[in-house]
């Protein structure tokens, strides 16, 4: 297993017209080259909760995700490449053909079980709990997730930035940010999600009194029809970008960051003189759903 390489992140500045347009600087930093499969914000939202678990002597992680889940693969090779038992609990019933996300996370030794729908929401564990088990929920939600992913931002020189940019689905890594980020700077939420309206209620109930009176914005309008869903302009959007500035996105998370971004940008949501610093989540093995030939890169 590949180790974790944080000396690899850069913080690549993007320079197209529209920027210059707009006067806007703005910049991407690079999480995804940490590592392969635990890259962006997946390890700092696990950090906190794997050593909470060696704390505890527990050795066997149980978690939670979809069959895309990159959250899922990045705990199974966690797991892996710290020695430690994984499981994987999978919303809905096993498919006939697993996706390459689940297929991965059995590569990993992770062990697989699959609850319907209603079962994954009421949290029906399908074996007997013992205490070598800790329990960490879907995407690294909650505190420890959270301050984890506040030390997003001891990855750059976080002064230099007026506004810092995320995708959000369960809001955890914006909470980091939110948590990390100084007085005068304002954090922008691109959600992912369609008609999320819980995510505003679970991004504050990670953020204390005084972080809840910080600078944060959360948008709605670039999900692109929901969770994993797209359109062909947000594959264009990311072509286009890619050939521009050798950066990769992914469509379910990334993608809809940038295309909202730039999207704000035209619309003047950011003044003129804005600095603008857009987080590379990583996630990039999603694009191995789509159709060969989709993405350019």
């Amino acid at each position: 297993m590949q180790p974790l390489s944080f000396e690899s992140i850069t913080i690549d500045e993007i320079e197209l017209p529209l920027f210059k347009e707009k006067n806007i600087r703005a910049a991407v930093l690079r999480l995804d080259k940490i590592h392969p499969v635990i890259s962006g914000n997946k390890w700092f939202k696990l950090e906190y909760y794997l050593e909470d678990s060696k704390a505890s002597d527990k050795n066997h992680i149980i978690t939670f995700g979809g069959a895309y889940s990159n959250h899922i693969v990045a705990a199974a090779a966690a797991g892996q490449l710290f020695g430690m038992k994984t499981t994987g609990i999978i919303r809905g019933e096993e498919p006939k053909e697993l996706s390459h996300t689940l297929r991965q996370a059995l590569d990993y030794e992770m062990k697989l079980f699959f609850l319907s729908r209603r079962d994954y929401r009421d949290k029906k564990i399908p074996f007997k709990i013992d205490n070598s088990m800790y329990f960490i929920n879907e995407g690294g939600y909650g505190i420890k997730g959270a301050e984890g992913a506040g030390k997003i931002l001891n990855c750059c020189e976080k002064e230099n930035y007026s506004h810092i940019a995320c995708a959000a689905g369960p809001a955890t890594m914006m909470a980091g940010l939110v948590k990390a980020s100084l007085p005068e700077q304002e954090i922008i939420g691109v959600s992912v999600l369609k008609n999320n309206a819980a995510l505003e209620n679970e991004l504050t109930n990670l953020l204390s009194e005084e972080e809840q009176n910080k600078k944060f914005r959360l948008v709605h309008d670039y999900h692109f029809g929901g969770y994993a869903k797209y359109k062909p302009e947000l594959i264009d959007c990311m072509n286009e970008f890619y050939r521009a500035t050798g950066i990769p996105t992914d469509f379910v998370y990334t993608g809809k960051l940038l295309s909202g971004s730039l999207n704000l940008i035209k619309k003047d949501f950011f003044p003129p003189g804005s600095k603008l610093l857009l987080i590379h989540s990583g996630g990039l093995q999603g694009n191995l759903s789509l159709p060969k030939g989709t993405l350019i890169f």
